[in-house]
Parts: C-alpha cells; sequence; structure tokens
C-alpha cells in the first residue's frame, strides 16, 4: 500500500513538473521613453511645457538682475553707511535672495505638475499599446529599457518597439 502511494505521489510529482517546465514565461522589453518621445502629441506637449517654464525664467531673470544691481549699489556705498543701515541692506538683500530661492522652488514644482498633468494622457495611450502588443504576442512582462533596467542580454525578436510603433501609427 506504502509503495502504490508513493508511485501515485510520483507520477503526480512528475506531471506537475511537465506542465510547469511547458508554461514559461515570455518577457520583452521596448524603450518607452523612445515610444513616447515619437508619438506626435509629445511635441505639443513639450512646446506647451517650454513655454510655460520660460514664463518663470523670465521671472528669475528680472529678480536676478534686480538682486545683482542692489548687489552690486551695496558694495559701492558700504562704506559710507552706519552699521544699522548697512545691516538693514544686508538684511534686505538676504530676504530678496531667500525669496528668489521660493520662487525658484515653487515654479520647478508648478512645471514639474503642469508636465505630469499634460504628459499622462500620452503615457496612458501608449501604455495601452504596449499592453496590446503584449496581449496579442503573448507576453507575460515588458520591461523598459529606457528606465537602465537590467537587461544585458535580450534576443533581438523579443524587442516590441516596432510592433508597438505600428500600433500606435508612427513611423
Amino acid at each position: 500500500m506504502k509503495r502504490v502511494f508513493k508511485v501515485a505521489l510520483v507520477a503526480v510529482c512528475m506531471l506537475f513538473v511537465g506542465n510547469f517546465a511547458k508554461a514559461q514565461t515570455k518577457i520583452g522589453y521596448i524603450n518607452f521613453g523612445e515610444v513616447v518621445r515619437q508619438m506626435p502629441e509629445f511635441k505639443t506637449v513639450q512646446t506647451t511645457i517650454d513655454s510655460y517654464q520660460k514664463t518663470f525664467i523670465d521671472q528669475l531673470t528680472l529678480m536676478n538682475n534686480e538682486y545683482q544691481a542692489k548687489g552690486k549699489e551695496y558694495q559701492a556705498t558700504q562704506g559710507t553707511m552706519t552699521d544699522a543701515v548697512r545691516s538693514a541692506k544686508q538684511a534686505e538683500l538676504a530676504d530678496f535672495q531667500k525669496r528668489m530661492q521660493d520662487l525658484q522652488t515653487d515654479a520647478q514644482s508648478k512645471v514639474d505638475a503642469k508636465s505630469n498633468e499634460l504628459i499622462k494622457p500620452i503615457t496612458d495611450k501608449a501604455k495601452a499599446a504596449v499592453s496590446q502588443v503584449a496581449k496579442e504576442k503573448g507576453y507575460t512582462y515588458v520591461l523598459d529599457s529606457s528606465q537602465g533596467s537590467p537587461i544585458l542580454v535580450s534576443p533581438e525578436g523579443d524587442d516590441l518597439m516596432a510592433a508597438v510603433k505600428a500600433a500606435l501609427g508612427l513611423k
């Protein structure tokens, strides 16, 4: 009886191992960043982001020019100032510099938020295309090679770039 049980157990294990060996995972890769950059919508979004960013750059440039002028004025008249006036001018310059840094930090966060907001529909469309191609071709996993992933060797046939570009209608 024990012997029959052992034989049955070995047979079941062999059956599972055989099925497990047949069910191999298919892995593909794509340079997702390149796909997004090649989409026509990306160029429009990039132009919008650049012009939005330029408004902050212009503000910071004006503030920097004003700061430089105040700094030169301070250096030129520093010798004739009383201690109270000198420390007030130094505090004014430090406050102005802090406002510039705050504006720069705020501007960067606003540009990042606007960029994420505008690019999200494009990346969603590209992800949908990658998902569709992966499903059609039977891929279980698709790695993003633009993120510096540890792909050292990969067969050329598993690159999904051409298929995804075709699905998106890109050349």
